[in-house]
Parts: C-alpha cells; structure tokens; sequence
C-alpha cells in the first residue's frame, strides 16, 4: 500500500483526482484534493475536494445529495495523479448528468470499436425515430407482448443449442436474446448501468458469503 506521504501534490498543494463509477468503470468527474482532503475522504469514506475557485473543503453530494461512497483510492506511478473508485448516490456533474465527461469532442470513423452502449443508443434511436422497414422499430410498434414473446422464443433457441452442444449455434443463439433482451430494456426504461450495477452489488454479496464460508 502507498502512504499519503509518497504523493506527490503540486506547487499548490493539490494533486488531481480522477472518479470513476465501481459498477460500470466510467469517468464521472475530475477534480483536486490537498493532503487534508484526502485524509478526509478516507475516513469518511466520502469524496472530499478542494475548491480551487472558492479556496475551502468540499465534500462531494453535501449540498445535491448526491455523495461519492468511495471503493478504492490508487495513484500512478509517478505518484502524482489519483485515481478514485466510487458508488455514486446520483450524477456527478452539477449540470445533472451522470458524468462531466459526456460531450463527445472526436471519433475516430476508423477506429470505432462495437460496444453495447453503441447498439443500445441504436436501439433507443430507433423506437424514438421509427424508421421505415427497422424490425427494431418493429417490434417496439408491436408492443410488449411481442417483445416478450420474442425473448421467449430466443430463451429457448439458446437452450436447444447448448443442449445440442453446438457452440457456434449457442453463440448465435445467445447474441439473438441479447439484442431481443436489449430491445426490452429499452421499452422498460432499463439502462445498461443498471443492470451493470446490479450486478456489481450481486458480486459483493457474493464475496462476503465466500469470506464467511471461510471462517
């Protein structure tokens, strides 16, 4: 473990402070922290800056509510930047978004890798804007029901498939009721996040239960 005093603060006293989502490992915020800020935030375990603009102490969510419960805190390797893991009571930036960093700037037409976040906002896009021949727009012009009766039939697609034990089939199988199951999310309001993070608190749960096995 690194102590407070192997950190590297500059000039001013500050050191920058990278937050970051512990379900979903997106960026939420950049801010800066002094020795008392940090101490702070490890003891309250609560995300604790320093204002440049006002010059005094803040802790994150004290005056939204949206507080900052801090998972992990660890620096670089030249022990001047801090990078902090959260769980975050609501967005982090004062505009009310879920993160400061959500104003694209550039992209790479070359290197624009698939994501399910790209293909949910696809998704989303397409029950907004109904697009003409779209089986998305399809299905959600149909309604629940056919979108459930869809993830019904995939369900058991996968199943005959692993049963079969032919992976190539299983893969497809499996990709057909995540796009289905991803059509459902987005005619339910559930976002990527939510399950992201759901499964995250499924993971603590799980590693305590391990731990009191062990005992």
């Amino acid at each position: 473990m690194i102590k407070i005093e192997e950190l590297r603060f500059g000039e001013n006293g500050l050191i920058p402070a990278i937050v970051t989502d512990y379900a979903t490992h997106k960026v939420l915020m950049l801010a800066y922290m002094n020795e008392e800020s940090l101490r702070l935030s490890i003891e309250k375990e609560l995300t604790c800056f320093w204002s440049r603009s006002r010059q005094e102490l803040w802790v994150k969510g004290e005056t939204s509510g949206n507080y900052q419960h801090i998972v992990s805190i660890a620096t670089d390797c030249d022990r001047d930047t801090l990078l902090i893991s959260v769980v975050p009571d609501g967005p982090a930036c004062h505009l009310g978004t879920e993160s400061c960093f959500d104003y694209p700037l550039y992209q790479s037409e070359n290197r624009s890798d698939f994501s399910l976040e790209a293909l949910m906002d696809l998704i989303a896009g397409r029950k907004a804007e109904k697009k003409e021949g779209s089986y998305t727009t399809y299905l959600f012009e149909k309604g629940l029901d056919k979108i459930l009766k869809k993830v019904g039939e995939e369900s058991t697609e996968v199943i005959i498939a692993a049963k079969a034990q032919d992976k190539k089939e299983t893969i497809y199988e499996i990709a057909d009721l995540a796009y289905h199951v991803m059509v459902l999310m987005i005619e339910s309001g559930i976002s990527l996040d939510d399950i992201q993070k759901e499964l995250a608190s499924r993971h603590v749960i799980d590693t305590k239960i391990k731990q009191e096995k062990m005992t």
